[in-house]
């Protein structure tokens, strides 16, 4: 500035000093300069000058980009300025008004937290409960209204913010696991009565669609909420008329069922438990096909006690089927009501199972992945865990780690293969054959998973050579092994079935077939109009086989219904 240098040349002028370098730094009158006069003459006189003048230069600089950045560099860079108050004061302006624009909680916690003192700190605390009060009455994200919780102390907002936190809890409750979550969380929720119809609703409802008709009607009967059930009355005609319509005798309406091509639920209950293997696991095959809450426990029971592999392996899928083919909501609440009984004595490796099973089931994979690993781990190896782990990460496209699930089944066939003792002398236990059966079972299914991932672009390749080798081996130990045990056991019991045996596999798919004639044929059946309907309706909703849906629902849409 020309004011200051001819200030400065008089003040040299009256000193008599003829500071030749400070005059150039003067001169130039930049930062650069007098950092290099400083530099070179530390001491000299007018060091206490050139300092300050560096410091009016760099508060004009920042001044003149205005940001907080320039601020805060002039702030932590000169701290005793004579300008620092002004800065500050600056610096407070331009967060305030970037907190006004956001006008959010955080933005005016972040402002009060870096100028607790400054000059906006009144109409910035205003603000902050002005914003409080706003979000307390909008927001629908309980997490953020639990964070306002977190922070308010007790009074008249934080019940506000509880009633909040209950009344948003139960709208947002809408599956049976966020209900059974609200009666937990909420021990004095204002909502839990509803909470409770709602479940029972679930109850009867998944009792109405398989069948038990009665049972349901006495069961709202007889329960304290069972009044509370709002248009349960019409719910029960129509599962009247729907018992009805799967009474008829004719052979059209008997032949679009499939529970027509089926053994009794309490046949195939006490089959799980027979001394056959083979029984056992055709049991649970064909259980699986009875759209029934009544067929959960019964295969969850066998997937958590049975020995041998092939009969926990079809107790989950037919798990799988049961629950896909019933209502969502009826579904969810089957499993759900299951995962909260076990919640609290869940203390065994069969129960920890169970865990990891529902969760699996209800696609909360993620957290059924943990549960497996828990069981794996504190059990050692379980085929049917490493079974369900090859399926999952080949649904990820994890190639390789699914080969690393598949290698160790493969083990554990083979492990099982050569432990089985299978001789003339001592016979064969119908059991070892049929452990023989899953062996193979399991060990082509390892060496297929590891063929599917060598066809895939996957780390250590090398490896996968060898994983199929292993599993290869395997697959002819353990087809060895099964096929010297059934030829003895022929021997021995002539007419006994072989881990070959289809029947129950090839009689569900020729019923599906049938069933599938049927309803394409419905038009032409002789039955009453409403009767053809309705069985079409069950058929598009309940039957087990996606097939046999897909063409009771072509037939309802695109044609006249029968």
């Amino acid at each position: 500035m020309p004011t200051f240098r001819r200030a400065l040349a008089l003040v040299l002028l009256a000193t008599g000093c003829s500071h030749t370098s400070f005059e150039r730094a003067s001169e130039q009158d930049t930062v650069q300069a007098y950092q290099t006069f400083l530099r070179e003459h530390p001491d000299d006189p007018e060091a206490t000058t050139a300092q300050g003048r560096i410091e009016g230069l760099e508060f004009d600089e920042a001044k003149r980009l205005h940001s907080v950045i320039a601020y805060k560099r002039f702030l932590e860079t000169y701290p005793d300025a004579p300008q620092r108050r002004v800065a500050q004061s600056l610096l407070e302006g331009l967060r305030f008004n970037a907190a006004k624009a956001a006008d959010t909680e955080s933005g005016w916690r972040q402002f009060l937290a870096e100028h607790p003192d400054g000059s906006h700190k009144e109409e910035a605390r205003t603000r902050l409960q002005g914003v409080q009060e706003r979000d307390t009455q909008t927001t629908t994200d309980l997490q953020r209204v639990t964070q306002l919780l977190q922070v308010e102390p007790s009074g008249a907002r934080r019940e506000e913010l509880e009633r909040k936190l209950d009344d948003e809890s139960y709208a947002q409750a809408r599956d049976a696991g966020k209900l059974f979550a609200y009666l937990r969380d909420f021990t004095a929720g204002v909502h839990r009565e509803e909470v409770r119809v709602k479940l029972l609703e679930l109850e009867v409802e998944g009792l109405l669609v398989s069948g038990l008709v009665d049972e349901a009607e006495a069961k709202v009967k007889t329960h304290p909420l069972g009044p509370k059930l709002t248009g349960f009355s019409a719910r029960l005609a129509r599962a009247r008329a729907e018992q009805g319509a799967l009474a008829r005798t004719e052979p059209a309406a008997r032949a679009m069922q499939a529970g027509h091509y089926l053994r009794d639920l309490e046949d195939l209950k006490r089959a799980l438990v027979a001394p056959d293997p083979l029984d056992r696991w055709q049991a649970a095959e064909e259980l699986g096909q009875h759209v029934s809450v009544r067929a959960v426990d019964p295969l969850l029971e066998a997937l958590r006690t049975a020995r041998n592999p092939l009969i926990r392996q079809n107790a989950l899928e037919a798990l799988r089927s049961v629950l896909s083919a019933l209502p969502a909501p009826v579904a969810a609440y089957e499993v759900a009501v299951r995962l909260e009984s076990l919640r609290e004595r869940a203390t065994s490796s069969e129960l920890y199972l169970t865990v990891a099973v529902l969760l699996d089931l209800s696609g909360q994979v993620e957290q059924a992945a943990s549960q497996y690993q828990r069981v794996y781990e504190a059990g050692g190896t379980d085929p049917l865990i490493l079974w369900r782990w090859v399926q999952l990460r080949e649904q990820r496209r994890q190639a390789f780690s699914a080969a690393v699930a598949a290698r160790q089944l493969a083990v554990w066939a083979q492990t099982t293969a050569r432990e089985e003792a299978v001789s003339e002398e001592g016979g064969v236990p119908l059991a070892a054959a049929r452990q023989l059966c899953a062996a193979v079972v399991d060990a082509r299914f390892a060496a297929q998973a590891i063929t599917r991932a060598r066809g895939m672009k996957t780390e250590f390749p090398e490896d996968l050579a060898t994983f199929e080798r292993a599993a290869q081996d395997a697959v002819r130990l353990s087809e060895a092994k099964l096929a010297d045990a059934e030829l003895l056991l022929r021997q021995q019991h002539p007419g006994v079935r072989t881990c070959a045996d289809q029947q129950v596999a090839e009689r569900l798919s020729q019923g599906v077939k049938e069933r599938t004639q049927a309803l394409q044929q419905a038009s032409s059946a002789k039955l009453p109009k409403p009767v053809g309907t309705l069985l079409m309706e069950l058929a598009r909703e309940r039957d087990p086989s996606p097939e046999v849906r897909a063409v009771a629902a072509s037939r309802l849409a695109g044609s006249t219904p029968p």
